[in-house]
């Protein structure tokens, strides 16, 4: 257990940011969970600035890596390739 105000308090800190990256995490995950089950192309392209705009943002706050953002944004690309 903690032994110091600082470390009791950066547990405390701890715990509040990985509960906050956790639900971005998670309404990414379920945002491109939607993106991959739709089968219209036209609303995939409609959704997949607003999906990149957010795999952007986790990955600029360190949220989830660069690398695994740009994998997903060129997974999601792909998928929309292949709806022609």
């Amino acid at each position: 257990m903690a032994n110091h105000k600082s470390s009791e308090k950066r547990i405390r800190q701890d715990k509040k940011k990985t509960l906050h990256n956790k639900y971005y995490a998670k309404t990414m995950r379920n945002a491109v969970r939607k993106f991959r089950a739709s089968t219209d192309k036209a609303e995939c392209v409609e959704l997949f600035p607003k999906v990149q705009k957010m795999l952007d943002k986790l990955a600029k706050n360190n949220i989830i890596h660069k690398n695994k953002a740009a994998n997903i944004k060129s997974s999601l690309a792909a998928h929309i390739q292949k709806l022609a």
